[in-house]
């Protein structure tokens, strides 16, 4: 027996409920294992069926499908010759379990349940799988002797989380050595999330192979040859003898295979390598654009459709679509022949290839700026101009006519003509002016979405993409059922400020020189009049609060657990060289009488790529009531009693104010 092993992991891009899809890219990965030399192959958890089954998993048929294509697995001679490790649910005594299931040479050599159920965030493993046991089994693993381990994994991806991931894999290695391999998913498996592959294999506490965090491919497969002598070298220093008596013994199940062979004296193994992280803007530019790729092509629609403001947030979206097309064109430069298949069943044309990401951005999206008399012609300029820039179909549409009509609707049955504020209406014929526009353009955004391309004589329809993002959805400030109603939103989980760096970092990148002006214009949804030709409505002046300020209050409240009381108590200290107590009291109550009276948006809210971990999306990720008591009557009061023993003297100023 040799002492050096070629193993393998992979990233598939694998869809809930899509078996034959699925066993497809499972024998694919299996195939490349093999042809790189590998004799152990390990894929993402629950990979058969998908892992983004959720309720499906109750049902029969899930269960009976998934050892089905485990039959077709082991039957086919792809599958001869390589230990193969893959993921799938399993029924035992009426209990389901989330499995790794081992074959080789069509014999199951073993069944090994999930011990550690992920049922925190976004994960709700336990709704329907019960855990075999609850303590992490590495450690007692490595003392008995355990040499290689591996982990099949469904980890979604969030910004500034990938050196999480890493951090922990090499931890695992570096404790009480030994070889770690790491297999995950990769894409939207139909639902919010987007998982982002980093397949990769560690020794002794150093990553020596490493897969992609974002690609179009769907299968990729890492291998990596190393050394066992390795693992015993490095366990001879740091592991204790008088230890090894105290640990149950793991199961042995013996295979007549061997991972090594006797002559690999002269094979080359796999050296430690840095780890290279995307910065958070890079990280914005491939996770939504590969996510709204997978949602693209699986759909069957002819591209999208977004009502471009010309504010930061349209922006953002439009870039998104914009750097998803650049993945496309560079993966087709690669030979990528799945991408091109998709692309042309897309465009509906089985020739076409296409030439550079702005002219592909022409064929499958359409954008547009919906003016009414109370938009600016700076909005309209901007919106026009980075459509050029990024090449979408731009159209300007009119909604006055719309709107004039539905309120001519209400004025004959009611009598009345509601006003502006600023004609001397009041705050509740302001609101509803401003709601009515804000309305009418998702109503026309769905109907150019369905008509468009028949318009220009094309077949298949347009997906509408929203552009809220995640602060917005906090406070709720935006119009239920406006045109952020939509079919998926690709920032709805990103922050203000992470946006405005996103845009900054495409600017220089792709040279969109009507950024510029996007970033330098105050955020306004012109719903209201405008003053000699200018603005007089804000989104900060409306919230009151800065868009900083949010994101602070956002993650107190959800990553923190903060109530109104103990947020206060927080920020008083935060902001105590910006805001006196009573300016702090002020805005903790602003925020939550806006959360608290909005919160029923969040249950018609546009599914949204998740990227933030303070997104208030209640889809699975944010359970909480959708009607409160407004008025927070107690928890106000303990602030107010705080407020009422600290010193009055505010130590705060106009221009420190804007520094938040």
């Amino acid at each position: 027996m040799g002492r050096k092993v070629t193993l393998a992991t992979c990233s598939l891009n694998q869809w809930a409920l899509d078996f034959e899809g699925n066993a497809d890219r499972i024998l694919k990965s299996i195939e490349i294992a093999k042809v790189n030399g590998a004799k152990y192959r390990l894929g993402p958890e629950l990979e058969i069926c998908g892992y983004g089954c959720a309720d499906h998993f109750y049902e029969s048929d899930t269960l009976l499908h998934s050892f089905e294509v485990l039959k077709t697995l082991l039957d086919s001679p792809t599958t001869q010759d390589i230990i193969c490790d893959v993921g799938m649910p399993v029924m035992h005594h009426n209990v389901r379990y989330n499995c790794r299931v081992l074959f080789l040479n069509r014999k199951i050599l073993l069944i090994r349940p999930k011990m550690l159920m992920a049922n925190h965030g976004i994960y709700r493993e336990m709704r329907w799988f019960s855990p075999w046991r609850r303590l992490s089994p590495h450690i007692q693993m490595g003392l008995d002797g355990v040499e290689i381990f591996t982990n099949s994994s469904a980890s979604h991806h969030e910004l500034r989380k990938a050196d999480q991931r890493v951090n922990l894999i090499k931890s695992a290695t570096a404790k009480s050595g030994g070889i770690y391999l790491y297999a995950n998913q990769r894409g939207c498996d139909g639902d919010r999330v987007y998982y982002d592959g980093c397949a990769m294999v560690a020794i002794n506490g150093d990553v020596v192979a490493r897969g992609a965090q974002f690609s179009l491919d769907d299968v990729e497969v890492i291998t990596a040859t190393l050394d066992l002598e390795d693992v015993r070298s490095y366990r001879g220093e740091l592991c204790q003898q008088h230890l090894e008596g105290q640990q149950k013994p793991c199961h042995r199940i013996k295979v007549d295979f061997s991972l090594s062979s006797p002559n690999d004296i002269y094979l080359p193994t796999h050296q430690p390598i840095q780890w290279h992280f995307h910065t958070p803007e890079e990280e914005i530019s491939l996770g939504p654009a590969c996510w709204l790729w997978d949602y693209l092509r699986r759909s069957g629609q002819g591209g999208f459709l977004l009502p471009l403001s010309g504010g930061v947030d349209s922006s953002s979206t439009a870039c998104i679509v914009h750097c998803m097309c650049v993945l496309l064109c560079q993966a087709v430069d690669d030979g990528n022949s799945q991408v091109l298949q998709d692309v042309r069943r897309v465009v509906g044309d089985d020739s076409y290839t296409p030439q550079d990401p702005k002219e592909l951005c022409g064929r499958i999206f359409t954008t547009c700026y919906m003016t009414s008399e109370n938009s600016s012609q700076d909005t309209c300029s901007r919106a026009r101009d980075l459509a050029g820039q990024i090449g979408s179909a731009h159209m300007n549409i009119s909604i006055d006519m719309a709107v004039k009509g539905i309120l001519g609707i209400f004025s004959v049955v009611t009598g009345r003509w509601p006003q502006f504020r600023a004609n001397g209406g009041s705050n509740r014929e302001n609101l509803a002016l401003q709601n009515v526009q804000a309305r009418v353009r998702m109503v026309l955004a769905y109907l150019f979405a369905q008509l468009s391309l028949w318009a220009r004589g094309k077949p298949g329809g347009l997906l509408v993409l929203g552009s809220a993002n995640v602060d917005e959805s906090l406070t709720g400030y935006f119009t239920k059922y406006d045109c952020s109603s939509a079919d998926i939103n690709p920032i709805g989980g990103i922050s203000k400020s992470d946006l405005k760096s996103f845009l900054v970092y495409c600017a220089e990148r792709f040279q969109f020189a009507a950024l510029r002006g996007i970033l330098a214009a105050p955020p306004t949804a012109e719903l209201e009049p405008l003053t000699d030709g200018q603005l007089t409505q804000t989104d900060e002046a409306d919230m009151g609060m800065t868009y900083s300020e949010l994101s602070v209050i956002g993650r107190l409240r959800k990553i923190s657990k903060c109530g109104p009381f103990s947020m206060f108590c927080k920020l008083i200290h935060m902001w105590k060289d910006v805001f006196s107590p009573t300016e702090v009291a002020q805005k903790v109550k602003r925020f939550f009488r806006m959360y608290s009276v909005n919160r029923h948006k969040m249950t018609t809210v546009t599914p949204s790529y998740h990227a933030e971990s303070y997104s208030p999306d209640d889809n699975r990720f944010d359970l909480r009531p959708f009607l409160y008591n407004t008025r927070w009557t107690w928890q106000f009061r303990c602030i107010d009693n705080q407020v009422s023993q600290m010193p009055t003297t505010s130590t705060s100023n106009t221009e420190q104010k804007t520094s938040v």
